[in-house]
């Protein structure tokens, strides 16, 4: 008998021994005074069992039948083992038209071992991690999305690079998006002003790691890991935020601390933000950080030229000449110099070299070639057409692809391609400091 049910059968009883006036035994039980009397009947009968539910233990007349049941788990045991309660009952539904209610079905499952509820489930164990021990031997690397500027600006991104041995920050960049080529330039004036550390320690985000199965097995898998790869930088990636938890702490620790700085210091967007950001570092870590646990810094010289790094900053992709010495990329048509040395390289693979600032290299081996361009998405000169007598059947199909793409209104540039605001970013800030930097595409 359930709890109430004792509570009733104390009641009925004392009622049926005149213990207790039945006015006062129908009040207490909220019946009325002929219901109580039939209660009373049937206890002085059948004794204390009367005042059980007549159908407990007896099965519900509005049951499943059980057949439907073995066959769902069935099903499910065989074609859907790992399925949560939510996808098995789709496909149960939509491939063998069994048609019960979610919660059944879940219930069915638990009560059976195929799935174990979320709050039943022993919690994931994260081991505390002991500090490397020395300077620059593992940096973690994060984008921290937020409304750092309180509304003043659109939202943006933070790149945080902090040391795990000793918690200081050893950059800090703004930017638009989390993309390869804002990762390119934090990480470019982070090795020249610190060197080159032992190991970058990041999340599984694409820029870090490739998902695709090819890519993976590539001797590049990423832009950006290739990068470190030719600078002799180790990228690990770790599979949840708590292996990386020094730099979410300081995510987070920057979300209040910095956001308040810069509204003190009257900052409201992008540009001035990242001029300011060394003295906000150095007084960070004046306040932060700790000392390694040994004094050596594993940061290394960097021996690359100027030049060289220009070359490993940039987004690299392989393209194949053409039998008259021209490749597209990014729908724009590239014109290798017809040389004699040239005419070599007829179908041979040519390496595309994108930089930050939107200029434009491409190499054979170790040697860069000249080039012409045209750009499908600007405007033909007829007399061009005319007067280049090599070019001119390529410029007339390119004018026509042109007209179709102007009237679908498609007119944009390649999705696959790099995002482009890095670079939109860095030609201002050029154009700003020489303003004769106007046309940025090497010839």
């Amino acid at each position: 008998m359930s709890r109430l049910e004792l509570d009733r059968l104390a009641i009925v009883r004392d009622a049926s021994e005149k213990r207790l006036r039945r006015q006062d035994a129908a009040e207490m039980l909220s019946l009325s005074y002929r219901q109580l009397q039939r209660l009373i009947t049937a206890y002085r009968q059948h004794g204390p069992s009367a005042l059980a539910h007549g159908n407990r233990g007896k099965p519900s007349s509005n049951r499943i039948d059980d057949n439907v049941r073995v066959r769902a788990l069935s099903l499910i045991r065989r074609l859907y083992p790992d399925f949560g309660p939510s996808l098995a009952h789709e496909k149960l539904l939509e491939k063998h038209q069994l048609s019960v209610s979610l919660e059944t079905l879940r219930q069915w499952m638990i009560s059976d071992g195929l799935w174990v509820p979320h709050a039943q489930r022993q919690p994931r164990v994260y081991q505390p991690r002991q500090r490397r021990d020395c300077l620059g031997e593992l940096v973690q690397i994060d984008g921290s999305h937020h409304d750092w500027f309180e509304g003043r600006s659109p939202k943006c991104c933070l790149l945080v690079f902090i040391d795990d041995a000793t918690g200081r920050l050893m950059n800090l960049r703004f930017s638009e998006t989390e993309s390869a080529f804002d990762y390119m330039m934090a990480t470019r004036a982070y090795i020249e002003r610190r060197g080159k550390p032992t190991a970058f320690y990041s999340d599984r985000h694409s820029i870090f790691h490739a998902s695709n199965k090819n890519a993976i097995e590539s001797k590049y898998p990423t832009q950006y890991g290739r990068v470190l790869k030719d600078l002799h930088i180790e990228l690990i990636c770790a599979n949840s935020s708590q292996a990386k938890g020094r730099v979410e702490r300081a995510n987070k620790t920057l979300q209040d601390r910095l956001l308040k700085e810069m509204r003190l210091q009257g900052i409201s967007n992008i540009e001035d933000a990242n001029e300011w950001l060394p003295y906000f570092i150095a007084d960070f870590n004046k306040r932060f950080a700790k000392a390694a646990k040994f004094p050596k810094d594993m940061h290394r010289k960097v021996q690359q030229t100027a030049e060289e790094l220009d070359d490993i900053f940039s987004w690299q992709e392989v393209r194949k000449l053409s039998g008259s010495l021209t490749f597209q990329y990014d729908k724009v048509l590239y014109l290798i110099e017809d040389t004699e040395e040239n005419t070599r390289l007829v179908r041979e693979n040519v390496l595309v070299l994108d930089y930050p600032d939107g200029r434009i290299a491409v190499k054979y081996g170790e040697r860069k070639l000249t080039f012409r361009t045209f750009d499908k998405l600007e405007k033909v000169d007829q007399g061009q057409v005319v007067d280049n007598k090599r070019l001119g059947n390529v410029l007339r199909f390119a004018q026509q692809k042109q007209e179709e793409l102007e009237k679908a209104e498609k007119r944009e540039r390649s999705k696959s391609g790099p995002k482009r605001r890095a670079q939109r970013r860095e030609l201002t800030r050029l154009q700003n400091i020489n303003p004769v930097l106007m046309d940025t595409k090497t010839k």
